[in-house]
């Protein structure tokens, strides 16, 4: 069966003047979210350090905020349908700098992890607005096409802007810096934004049902509570009742969304295949590569003894390639197909993957460069090319709920990322054996074995530092083997499930 895409009405055809200066202000808003997603991984050393957090304290700080905008991104993309897409985008452009300066000082684990969570509210209003806005400004298919890729390459332009402004940062100042970078971003993007953004919103949105909000927030919270508690410490009374609860919660909100007349999501955008088996992609995708991402900029400092700020470039192929195949995603979509593109991408990332299963302490720069450019250039063609299909497969009325399902996909697949793959490396990484008189916090993280071999005897530090970093380097490896075959095994189900999907604007493909 060829899935097909509505095309535009006579009425979505007209080109509206300035708008690729309006893509300008809204790929701000991705710059945004993709520095500030970066510049963690590089500050995680340094505020295992100051802060001094438990291993689970963590990978809270690291995972919160997947938690919650994954909680209340599809609520928040209705939301924009119904009031506006421009004043939610710029509202909660303004809140995520505000909210930024409290990360910035925070002074307790425990506070972290309540800035970090009140960093995703803010964050779930961003991305489905500027995907929404993009539908609206670009009916045309082709220049739609091409504006996602900018979206996309814009999205991993900042992955590499961030590491390494946060680098030049955390060389220079105390690691609260690094989240005050928002704050010149935010304030250009709120002020020009209102002048050139239009407004957009559904005509006919109905009720803005808050019942189907705290359904939605706590089925993803507690079912991705429930993951990352069993997969750290096995399945438990406490894991196993959330999930069920979340599970509960889930089945509640979509049996709501088919009775109301104006629901918070459609869901019949589920029965389009192609639309599917793009959140499914990408979902995965995102699961299979951010665990191991999390714990990439550890490994480059606390085990390679890189600075924060040759860490940053040595993960600049990474963006370098997305940016190179998001600009070309669409025309190669196009020519070949979308199932091929999108396949190819998501093998090369699961085989680069592959790859990194054979670093060890020592491993020179030209493998981890390689690996990067290759994950790179696949996620780039795969995100892309699945991103065009999700807005090409709605109504514009409908393309905030949709960019959010598509961003959903996203996060929860970086916070079950973060909570298999994170609790892999964990779980290895405790059970190294350390010479005589190691603490207990050594154990906890290697950012904790760090700082504990600075207090020791020099033969003893330099047992406990090798010991240490071996096992994180035991626990990362078996991390991109589970990764390489989660992108391998996707790839393949990418084949099947976008058979005949096209975007608008190509010619057919088997």
């Amino acid at each position: 069966m060829t899935s097909t895409v509505r095309p535009a009405s006579p009425a979505e055809a007209v080109q509206r003047p300035g708008r690729w200066l309006a893509l300008c202000v809204l790929v701000l808003a991705v710059l945004l979210v993709a520095v500030d997603a970066t510049v963690l991984g590089l500050a995680t050393p340094y505020i295992s350090e100051d802060l001094r957090p438990s291993g689970a304290q963590l990978l809270w700080i690291g995972d919160v905020y997947s938690f919650v905008i994954a909680g209340l991104l599809v609520s928040m993309g209705s939301l924009g349908d119904r009031v506006g897409r421009k004043r939610i985008l710029l509202v909660g452009a303004t809140a995520f700098g505000a909210i930024s300066v409290l990360n910035a000082y925070a002074t307790t684990p425990e506070l972290m992890i309540v800035a970090r969570a009140l960093l995703g509210v803010a964050g779930a209003t961003l991305m489905p607005a500027t995907l929404a806005l993009i539908r609206n400004l670009f009916p045309d298919p082709r220049e739609r096409s091409l504006a996602v890729g900018i979206w996309g390459a814009t999205a991993s332009a900042g992955t590499a802007v961030g590491p390494i402004a946060g680098g030049f940062l955390l060389e220079h100042f105390w690691w609260g810096s690094v989240f005050l970078i928002n704050l010149p971003v935010m304030a250009v993007l709120v002020v020009v934004g209102a002048r050139l953004l239009p407004e957009s919103r559904n005509p006919d949105p109905g009720p803005w049902d808050l019942a189907s909000v705290l359904l939605s927030l706590a089925g993803m919270v507690g079912v991705v509570y429930a993951v990352k508690e069993a997969a750290a410490h096995g399945l438990t009374w406490t894991s196993l009742t959330a999930g069920l609860l979340g599970i509960a919660a889930l089945h509640g909100f979509v049996r709501r969304q088919l009775t109301l007349p104006a629901p918070l999501l459609d869901m019949r955008l589920f029965r389009n295949r192609g639309f599917s088996g793009a959140v499914l992609a990408d979902l995965l995708t995102i699961l299979g590569l951010s665990g191991l991402v999390f714990f990439l900029s550890q490994y480059l400092q606390l085990v390679q003894g890189r600075g924060p700020l040759e860490a940053g470039l040595a993960e600049l192929p990474a963006a370098l390639g997305a940016v190179a195949a998001g600009l070309v995603a669409g025309r190669a979509a196009r020519r070949f197909s979308v199932r091929a593109v999108v396949s190819s991408g998501l093998a090369a990332v699961g085989l680069a993957l592959a790859a990194l299963t054979v670093v060890g302490q020592s491993t020179g720069y030209p493998l981890l460069g390689l690996s990067l450019l290759v994950v790179g250039i696949g996620a780039g063609f795969s995100f892309t090319v699945t991103a065009d299909v999700i807005l090409s497969s709605v109504p514009r009325d409908q393309a905030g709920a949709a960019s959010a399902v598509s961003e959903t996909a996203y996060e929860l697949g970086a916070a079950l990322g973060i909570a298999l793959l994170g609790s892999v490396v964990t779980g290895v990484y405790r059970g190294f054996t350390g010479p005589a008189g190691t603490p207990a916090q050594a154990h906890e993280s290697l950012g904790g074995a760090v700082e504990a071999a600075a207090h020791l005897p020099a033969d003893t530090s330099a047992d406990l530092l090798d010991a240490a970093r071996q096992s994180f380097v035991d626990g990362l490896t078996l991390a991109a083997g589970v990764g390489a075959a989660v992108l391998l095994a996707t790839a393949v189900a990418a084949w099947f499930l976008l058979r005949g999907q096209r975007l608008e604007g190509g010619s057919r493909h088997p």
